[in-house]
C-alpha cells in the first residue's frame, strides 16, 4: 500500500504532516511512502532527509496517486487552494488530515462525491487509547508557548522581576482565559519567563492543574455546573451566564499586563469573553493574545490575522501559531499521524473498522456517501 505526503498549498502553512523520522515505522509496517518535492523544506526538513529514510520523492500528481494521502490541511481546511486537489482524487483513496468538517460540511460533500474516504484528525475522540493521535491537543501546546512568546514580545515591560543596580524591575501580571492544553502551555510558558499568572477556566475541575504549574486561579461566583462535555471540552453557556462572568472578571482583565484567551467550543463560534469595555479598562501598553481568533476570537475587538491597537492596547489575534514553530510542530503533528496510520493499517492494508471508536469518530465520508452523523446534520442530511 502506498501512503503519499502531499505539499502544503495554504498560504503561510510551514507544517508537513510527516517527517523523515516517520518514514521507516511506516516502511516497516509494510507502506511505500511516496512524498511531494519540497514537501518539509519551509519546517527544515529536505527531500535527502525523506530519502534516506527509505520514502521516494516525487511531484504532486505520483503522491495523489497513491492509496492513502495525508496532509496538515486537506480542503476543509484549505477551501481556496485545496480546490484543485480535487480533480487528483479518486474513488477508493483515503484522505487524512484537518479538514474543519464541523465549520466546513460542504467540503466534505464534495470529498464525498469523489469516491474518497476521508478521515478528520479533529474529530479524534478524547479517550486515552487516542492520546498519542490527538493532533489538536499537539497543536495547542505549541500554541500556547509561542502565544507567550508574541506576548512578551509586544509588551513594553519585561517578564520576570529583576533587583539591578538602576533599581527593582517589578514581573509582568498575566492573565489566561481557558485552562485547557493551550492554556496550561501558556501558563507554564509565562511562569518560566518569570510572570505573576492568573487563570481562569468554567471548569472549576482544572484548578488543581493550574495551581501546579505556579498561578492562582481565579473563581467566579457563577454556576457552572455541566460546563464540560464528556470529552472534557469546554461547553456553550448560555448568554445570562456570559454576560455575568464577563462583568466579574472585568476588574481581573484590568489589573493585567497580558491576557492570553484560548477558549474554544468544537463546532462553534468562539465565546465572546473580553469586551470592549473591558479591553478599555486595561492601562495603556498592556497586551492581549486571541488564540480564539481564527473562529471569531474570544475578544471583541479582535481582527483576526491583524494586529490592531485600541486605546493604546494592543490586541493580536494569529490564526495559525503553530505554523510558526514549524519543525516542532510537524515533529508533533507527525507522531499523532504516524501513530493513527498503524492505527489503521493491519498486515500492510488499511483497514476501516467502524466498531472501533477512533476509526468510527474520524470517519467523515466514505463509499461515496458522507457517514459521519454529526456532519450529515450539519448537511441536513438523514441521519
Amino acid at each position: 500500500m502506498k501512503i503519499g505526503l502531499a505539499r502544503e498549498t495554504f498560504p503561510g502553512e510551514h507544517r508537513a504532516a510527516l517527517v523523515p523520522a516517520s518514514i521507516p515505522p511506516l516502511v516497516k509496517a509494510g507502506l511505500e511512502i511516496i512524498v511531494e518535492t519540497g514537501v518539509g523544506k519551509a519546517a527544515g526538513y529536505l527531500d535527502e532527509a525523506y530519502r534516506e529514510k527509505g520514502a521516494t520523492v516525487a511531484d504532486r500528481a505520483a503522491v495523489f496517486a497513491a492509496d492513502v494521502v495525508v496532509q496538515v490541511r486537506a480542503l476543509g481546511a484549505n477551501l481556496e487552494h485545496g480546490i484543485t486537489d480535487l480533480g487528483l482524487m479518486r474513488r477508493g483513496q483515503t484522505i487524512i488530515g484537518l479538514c474543519d468538517p464541523l465549520g466546513e460540511p460542504a467540503a466534505a460533500q464534495q470529498m464525498a462525491s469523489q469516491g474518497v474516504s476521508l478521515f478528520s484528525l479533529e474529530l479524534m475522540p478524547r479517550i486515552t487509547r487516542a492520546q498519542s493521535m490527538d493532533v489538536l491537543s499537539s497543536m495547542a501546546t505549541v500554541a500556547g508557548y509561542k502565544a507567550v512568546l508574541i506576548a512578551a514580545e509586544a509588551l513594553p515591560k519585561m517578564f520576570p522581576m529583576m533587583m539591578t543596580a538602576a533599581g527593582t524591575i517589578s514581573p509582568a501580571k498575566v492573565f489566561v482565559v481557558g485552562a485547557g492544553v493551550a492554556g496550561l502551555q501558556a501558563i507554564a510558558s509565562a511562569r518560566r519567563l518569570g510572570a505573576i499568572v492568573e487563570a481562569y477556566d468554567v471548569r472549576p475541575v482544572v484548578k488543581e492543574q493550574v495551581e501546579s504549574l505556579g498561578a492562582k486561579f481565579v473563581e467566579l461566583p457563577i454556576d457552572t455546573a455541566g460546563a464540560q462535555d464528556k470529552g472534557g471540552y469546554a461547553k456553550q453557556l448560555d448568554e445570562e451566564t456570559l454576560r455575568k462572568q464577563r462583568e466579574l472578571m472585568l476588574k481581573t482583565v484590568a489589573a493585567n499586563d497580558v491576557v492570553i484567551t484560548t477558549a474554544l467550543i468544537p463546532g462553534r463560534p468562539a465565546p465572546t469573553l473580553i469586551t470592549a469595555d473591558m479591553v478599555r479598562a486595561m492601562a495603556p501598553g498592556s497586551v492581549i493574545v486571541d488564540l480564539a481568533a481564527e473562529r471569531g476570537g474570544n475578544c471583541e475587538l479582535t481582527h483576526p490575522g491583524r494586529t490592531i491597537v485600541d486605546g493604546g492596547v494592543t490586541i493580536l489575534g494569529p490564526t495559525n501559531l503553530p505554523a510558526t514553530v514549524p519543525f516542532h510542530a510537524s515533529q508533533m503533528f507527525a507522531k499523532n499521524v504516524t501513530t493513527f496510520l498503524l492505527h489503521l493499517v493491519k498486515n500492510g492494508k488499511l483497514e476501516i473498522n467502524v466498531g472501533d471508536e477512533i476509526t468510527r469518530d474520524t470517519l467523515i465520508t466514505h463509499d461515496g456517501e458522507v457517514v459521519h452523523t454529526r456532519i450529515r446534520d450539519l448537511l441536513h442530511q438523514p441521519s
